[in-house]
């Protein structure tokens, strides 16, 4: 057989004929092999790692039966094991293959030809399984994205019809991580609507699982009529009762809207403050920031700040993954303020007013310009806009 790129082979037999009797049937099939020859289980285990195929005889002076296979599959479980049993031990042969051996030989049975054969089609096979592994592997990793995915990123409850709510999310860097940025949008029993948006630091399924649990348990303490104060205590003690190692932090921004939807209320815990932007212009709704969940100590009553918001509007809560982009070659930043002065060009656009997709699709597009490609952080933006009756 020719045409094959060399295999590295490892046979481990402890008999010096059986040993020399599989080297020359591979010489007489012409096999681009290269031999090596471990004489114990011991030894094969430091030399297996190397090898693309091995094999092994089933009586060893340091193993007996399937042991020997056991321990080389946990060494080496990408190499293709084929099997070498006397003529009384098909059956722990077969017995190999269900362990996972790819093939069994008899000794004495094999002619050069059929022995190279059987090293090929099991590398073959191994290779298959491994492949199928990886794509069964990456199609289970997917799943769990997604699930992960719809855990952050929720469909909002509201009633109000005036009331729109828009969100774009984008991971960070080439790799498309994962990340633990967050959102949602809940219109209570009392008609308040409250948004919030969060970030937890750092970047895959860790990181999105605990966004998801404190989402999840942010919603359901709004919906149970709690204050936002209390909200935001029970949220952090989730956050610390539910994050994997002591390092794990979140922050957090709370936007509480009065069923007038003239007003509200803002909440940061080492958060931006969001964004309002009106027929007129683009300004910060600034409140003071307490700590980030899961950073210094527990905030007592989570003071809020009263925010005019107007007739119509829309306020845009955002993560820092929006502002930490590099505008062109050099170390400088994007920042809050030029933040603000794209989206205040966008509203003094001669065109009209955007709407809030379109102003989403355009400022994100712009911000990955400016920063020459993708950016290095996950960034999520939310859109709450309101529009009273009487207005298109």
């Amino acid at each position: 057989m020719t045409g094959y790129e060399q295999v590295r082979i490892l046979l481990v037999e402890d008999d010096d004929g059986d040993a020399l009797l599989t080297s020359e049937l591979l010489d007489e099939a012409g096999a681009a092999v290269a031999l090596q020859r471990a004489r114990s289980l011991a030894e094969a285990e430091l030399l297996v790692s190397g090898a693309t195929c091995v094999l092994l005889d089933l009586g060893l002076p340091d193993s007996e039966g399937l042991y020997g296979l056991g321990r080389l599959l946990a060494r080496a479980p990408e190499a293709a094991i084929v099997v070498l049993t006397g003529i009384a031990d098909e059956h722990l042969g077969r017995q190999a293959v269900r362990a996972g051996a790819q093939d069994y030989l008899v000794k004495g049975e094999t002619a050069g030809d059929m022995l190279y054969r059987v090293i090929r089609y099991a590398i073959e096979r191994r290779h298959a399984e491994e492949a199928q592994r990886q794509l069964t592997a990456a199609r289970i990793h997917a799943e769990e994205n997604t699930r992960l995915e719809r855990g952050l990123l929720p469909s909002p409850l509201l009633t109000d019809p005036r009331l729109a709510v828009t969100a774009r999310c984008l991971p960070g860097g080439q790799q498309r991580l994962l990340g633990g940025d967050f959102y949602d949008v809940v219109e209570s029993a009392d008609g308040w609507v409250h948004a919030l948006i969060g970030d937890v630091c750092g970047h895959g399924p860790t990181e999105a699982a605990l966004g998801v649990c404190l989402r999840v348990a942010w919603r359901a303490l709004v919906l149970a009529g709690l204050s936002a104060a209390e909200i935001l205590s029970i949220v952090q003690e989730v956050l610390e009762h539910e994050r994997q190692d002591e390092t794990m932090f979140a922050t957090l921004c709370m936007l509480s809207v009065e069923p007038g939807r003239t007003s509200g209320w803002v909440r940061l815990a080492g958060h931006l403050p969001p964004l309002l932007v009106t027929r007129t212009g683009v300004q910060e709704l600034e409140a003071p920031s307490l700590p980030p969940p899961g950073l210094g100590g527990e905030a007592e009553d989570w003071p809020g700040t009263q925010v005019k918001l107007g007739e119509a509007w829309s306020v845009l809560l955002y993560t820092d993954g929006l502002i930490e982009g590099r505008i062109g070659d050099g170390s400088e930043r994007l920042g809050s303020e030029r933040l603000i002065d794209l989206i205040a060009q966008a509203v003094d656009d001669p065109a009209g007013h955007p709407d809030d997709d379109a102003l989403l699709d355009g400022l994100v597009e712009q911000v990955r310009q400016l920063n020459g490609g993708d950016l290095d952080d996950d960034l999520a933006i939310l859109a709450l806009g309101y529009t009273p009756p009487g207005e298109p």
